[in-house]
């Protein structure tokens, strides 16, 4: 991932790292002109060449360095959006799937605080050559000005050397424990805050704030870790780093009394002795690319999990939306939610799928339009299995409405168009007719044209505009999982009525609790226990204990 990252910003990490490296450069030959500068003065010779070049390569140096700063935060900002903009249409593409196995939370956690970390990696491996280029060069002029100040410099490198290594392992390991504590409060947090009303209801605003930050102490300690070990290696570090350069002044000391070095010289490898060391950059650099490197292992977490392929077919054109199950396994975790489901539906007929809460009528809706994959088993729609089409084939042919429809979009127009490539204004209408929603959108400040943000709605209007998006997409199958349960019955029953009445909507699917639904569909699937129990006409199952069980106490009457 980190690979991918670089090569989308491969010329601002070029530009970076060449400015970085000439910022490093200029910061290498000032030391060695500032001590012909000063030989010269001392000798009472011109002098003024090298004090302009010394200023000179000063100025040039926070140039460069400015440069780089800005350099550094675009690459930065470029790999973030990057980042993220694959991990969303990842996580987009996975559907369903990544919510239910990372949970809402884990997910915002992931996408906005470490793919904001990881996007620091191209622009500080960039930078690390810079880094390294520094303390280099600065043992290579040691070794010019004389070969033992570089011995000397060199026999106390292993232990420098190691001290880096224990910074970037130990720091990878606490900064993946402290963003994985992140993540749990994160979801916590927002669980609560889908579930706010409840909350608020039962009294629990206490309880829920101490669940949602019990982790804190454990964040803390991690957090705490994390910084000890970059203090620890920083120290040792910054222990030994002056104990070298101590080493190098010394020998350069007693190379100057032999008269083998100039007092420029000297002053010039005292500087190089520091450049040398640049323990301070390396720990720095090190410690961030670790906390890049914890954060992008959380973001291949979710790259991991295989999204959906599909085929480049069509569906026949003369297909009526006949949806065929054959075998169909699906599991929810350890759990087998449905157990080899044989279902078909004719098409442009209405199929009503009962159960008790928990049978997989969700789930079975989710595998009939391709929401999710069976594990195993198939699904047909007009003869061609659903994996064998194109997306955009996929997506056209088949239209979902949910309980609770999220309702994107700018306007009550946009929202009931989502999804669409050109919606006009009379299709958006007819949809919203056919959905009951006409009436309460023309009474907003701008009818169609209302911001949603600003547009009050119930929780059964709400349903209304996602009925009407899903009549506004049309297609062979229309799947409604649970769509009609905030309605009243009266609006309900209309919607129903209009549904099943107009031949345009191809085959429907509703996931019904009320026997009044189920005795007007064509046909009634029967779940019970991840298997079809029965699939019949309503009236035909309406005498059937354990059918008439699972609508309660309804009376018989009520659903015809």
């Amino acid at each position: 991932m980190l690979r991918a990252a670089l090569r989308d910003s491969r010329a601002g990490c070029a530009a970076l790292s060449a400015v970085s490296t000439a910022a490093t450069g200029a910061a290498l030959l000032l030391p060695a002109v500032l001590g012909r500068a000063l030989d010269l003065l001392l000798a009472h010779a011109p002098a003024t060449r090298w004090v302009a070049a010394c200023a000179g390569l000063v100025l040039l140096t926070a140039v460069l360095d400015a440069c780089a700063t800005v350099l550094g935060g675009t690459v930065t900002a470029r790999s973030t959006a990057w980042l993220r903009e694959r991990l969303t249409g990842h996580v987009l593409a996975l559907g369903p799937r990544a919510a239910a196995r990372f949970g809402p939370g884990e997910l915002v956690a992931r996408l906005v605080g470490n793919a904001a970390q990881a996007g620091t990696a191209p622009g500080a491996l960039a930078a690390l050559l810079a880094a390294l280029a520094g303390p280099v060069g600065g043992v290579v002029a040691l070794g010019l000005i004389d070969p033992w100040l570089a011995a000397v410099f060199l026999a106390g490198a292993p232990v420098l050397t190691f001290l880096l290594r224990t910074l970037a392992r130990d720091t990878s390991e606490c900064v993946t424990h402290y963003q994985r504590v992140q993540g749990r409060i994160a979801a916590a947090l927002a669980e609560a805050i889908g579930g706010s009303r409840t909350i608020r209801a039962a009294g629990t605003e206490s309880r829920e704030t101490a669940r949602i930050l019990r982790p804190l102490p454990e964040l803390s300690r991690a957090g705490h870790r994390m910084w000890r070990v970059q203090g620890r290696a920083a120290a040792q570090a910054t222990a030994v780093a002056p104990l070298l350069q101590l080493a190098v002044v010394a020998v350069a000391g007693l190379l100057l009394t032999r008269h083998r070095l100039s007092v420029g010289e000297m002053v010039a490898a005292s500087r190089y002795a520091v450049l040398a060391t640049g323990v301070g950059v390396l720990v720095g650099q090190l410690a961030g690319l670790s906390r890049a490197r914890a954060a992008t292992g959380r973001l291949a977490e979710v790259l991991a999990r295989p999204a959906p392929a599909h085929g480049d077919r069509r569906l026949p054109p003369d297909g009526r939306g006949r949806l065929e199950l054959r075998g169909v396994t699906a599991r929810f975790g350890e759990r087998t939610v449905l157990d080899g489901v044989d279902l078909v539906v004719p098409g442009g007929t209405t199929l009503a799928v009962v159960g008790r809460s928990g049978t997989g009528k969700s789930l079975l809706a989710a595998v009939a339009g391709r929401l999710a994959d069976p594990d195993a088993g198939e699904v047909l729609l007009d003869g061609t299995p659903l994996p064998t089409l194109s997306h955009d084939e996929l997506r056209r042919a088949i239209g979902y409405a949910f309980d609770r429809p999220a309702l994107l979009g700018t306007t009550i127009e946009d929202t009931i168009g989502f999804g669409l490539a050109a919606p006009s204004p009379a299709r958006i209408r007819a949809a919203a007719r056919t959905a009951r929603a006409d009436d309460f959108v023309g009474r907003l400040p701008a009818g169609y044209a209302t911001r949603c943000a600003e547009a009050p709605h119930s929780g059964g209007e709400a349903q209304r505009l996602g009925l009407a998006r899903a009549f506004a997409h049309g297609g062979r199958l229309l799947i409604l999982d649970d769509a009609l349960s905030s309605l009243d019955t009266v609006t309900e029953h209309h919607i129903t009525e209009a549904l099943l009445g107009d031949a345009s909507h191809g085959t429907r699917i509703l996931i019904a609790h009320r026997a009044a639904t189920a005795a007007r569909a064509d046909t009634v699937a029967w779940l019970d226990g991840g298997r079809v129990r029965a699939v019949g006409r309503h009236r035909e199952l309406w005498q059937l204990a354990g059918y008439r069980a699972v609508f309660g106490d309804e009376e018989e009457s009520a659903c015809r």
